[in-house]
C-alpha cells in the first residue's frame, strides 16, 4: 500500500501536513460541536476524539512514506546531496589528515 501511495505522488510531507491539520480540525470540531449543538459536552468530546485519532495515523503513514522515499532514492542522489562520496568521507587525505612517518622514533 505504501509503494502504491508513493507511486501516486504522495510524499511523507503530505502525510505530516495532514496529521497536523487533523489536530487543528479536532480542536475546531470540538469547539463547534460544543457551541453549535445542544447535545452537551459529551458529544463534543466524541467528535474531538474521533477526528483526533486521525493524526497518529497520518504521522505513521508519513514515517512509512519517508522510509519508502529513502529506499527508492538512488545511491547517486545521496552522494550528490552530501557533496562527497562515501569513500571520500573516510579518506584521510580529504579530511586533512596525512600519514606521518615514524622513522627516527
Amino acid at each position: 500500500m505504501i509503494k502504491m501511495l508513493h507511486k501516486m505522488g504522495i510524499r511523507s510531507h503530505h502525510a505530516y501536513m495532514a496529521g497536523t491539520a487533523s489536530i487543528g480540525l479536532a480542536f475546531a470540531s470540538w469547539v463547534m460541536s460544543n457551541t453549535a449543538e445542544r447535545s452537551g459536552l459529551d458529544r463534543a468530546d466524541r467528535w474531538g476524539i474521533f477526528i483526533g485519532e486521525w493524526a497518529p495515523t497520518f504521522y505513521a503513514l508519513g514515517v512509512a512514506l519517508r522510509l519508502e522515499e529513502m529506499q527508492a532514492e538512488p545511491e547517486g542522489m545521496r552522494e550528490m546531496e552530501s557533496g562527497r562520496t562515501e569513500s571520500e568521507m573516510f579518506d584521510r587525505t580529504s579530511s586533512g589528515m596525512t600519514q606521518r612517518s615514524h622513522t627516527g622514533v
